[in-house]
């Protein structure tokens, strides 16, 4: 057993991510992971396939599997346009 005292043992997770100085970024794939899910549910919803969805943002279908997966540099302007095709808004606000 170790007698180092960890330095993390009792912070909270903001706490440890901001002195790791990655608490935006782990906010930011969050949120991203958010709302792809949110996509997929709706998708779900609807019936809607990844394909119906490719073909309606003009894309292809391992793009909307990036998007819903959250993976990759997935632009705002990208998600609200699958937003859109499957009748939601995509909304962000400074709080």
């Amino acid at each position: 057993m170790s007698n180092k005292k960890n330095p993390h043992w009792g912070t909270t997770l903001d706490t440890f991510l901001t002195d790791e100085g990655i608490r935006e970024a782990a906010k930011a794939e969050a949120v991203t992971r958010v709302v792809a899910w949110q996509l997929t549910q709706e998708m779900e919803r609807q019936g809607m396939t990844k394909a119906v969805l490719a073909e309606r943002m003009h894309t292809s279908r391992a793009q909307v599997d990036r998007i819903l997966k959250a993976k990759g540099n997935i632009t705002i302007e990208t998600l609200q346009r699958a937003a859109a095709l499957v009748g939601r808004e995509l909304r962000l606000e400074l709080v």
